[in-house]
């Protein structure tokens, strides 16, 4: 039995990653391996807040694992962090970490790279699906996801908030990737086959951050509509020195 973990980003490719390798039987998700901005207590590029991931991770009845960096961030600083985080999962008896990345080689070499020294295998399930299939799988499958983050310079602003469903690809650029894998938007998954239930958030605020269009999302609990941990979660970070080491959309 492979144990892995599966890097985590709230969106749907590697949601969509979580439900495919649950269908292998040599394979054991040991947990969600995540990166938080420190400074703002949100997923780097999604802006998806930590709540949301805490929400999630329950939802797929697994651990999560936080990565947490400063902000301002670097690669190389984020690679110090990372290699910490591969000792960990040495010591705890895991064999490889999952991507949900589709086909941008530079991305895949990095994170090959990064991992060469470590022990961990890097695997990536969705590796040269067709984008579009793939889009349309998911949506067929009962995935349930809200665009958090377009770059307006790919894609319209409108875009953001809206539902990942077959509507929004039918109004797609025929540039833009129909699984947004370069970067044109990203989002945050609250439903699908890889939950035991759906997540209960409502729409925050929408708002424009160096050309980046991040729409909030706020979980819902018992207690009502969460905030996140402080005030310091109200900012979604751009985090543009980072585009290599983003999880995945």
């Amino acid at each position: 039995m492979k144990r892995i973990l599966l890097s985590w980003s709230s969106g749907k490719d590697c949601a969509w990653a979580l439900h495919l390798l649950r269908q292998q039987r040599d394979i054991e998700i040991a947990g969600l391996l995540t990166t938080v901005n420190s400074e703002f207590d949100r997923v780097a590029m999604h802006g998806t807040r930590r709540a949301v991931l805490e929400a999630q991770a329950e939802a797929a009845q697994l651990p999560l694992w936080i990565i947490p960096l400063p902000w301002p961030c670097s690669n190389e600083i984020y690679e110090q962090c990372m290699s910490s985080e591969c000792e960990r999962a040495i010591r705890e008896n895991i064999h490889a970490i999952a991507f949900g990345d589709l086909f941008l080689r530079d991305v895949r070499s990095y994170r090959e790279a990064q991992l060469k020294s470590t022990g961990l295998e890097p695997l990536f399930p969705l590796w040269d699906l067709p984008t579009d299939a793939l889009a349309r799988e998911m949506i067929a499958g009962g995935l349930h996801a809200k665009l958090v983050c377009v770059d307006s310079r790919q894609l319209d602003a409108r875009f953001a908030g809206r539902e990942f469903d077959l509507s929004l690809l039918a109004e797609l650029p025929t540039a833009v990737d129909p699984c947004g894998e370069r970067g044109e938007f990203h989002s945050c998954v609250y439903d699908g086959p890889m939950f035991a239930h759906p997540i209960a958030f409502e729409p925050g605020e929408v708002v424009n951050r160096d050309g980046f269009i991040y729409a909030d999302f706020l979980p819902v609990t018992a207690a009502g509509p969460g905030r996140g941990s402080t005030s310091r979660s109200e900012k979604p970070p751009t985090m543009a020195p980072m585009v290599k080491a983003a999880n995945n959309t």
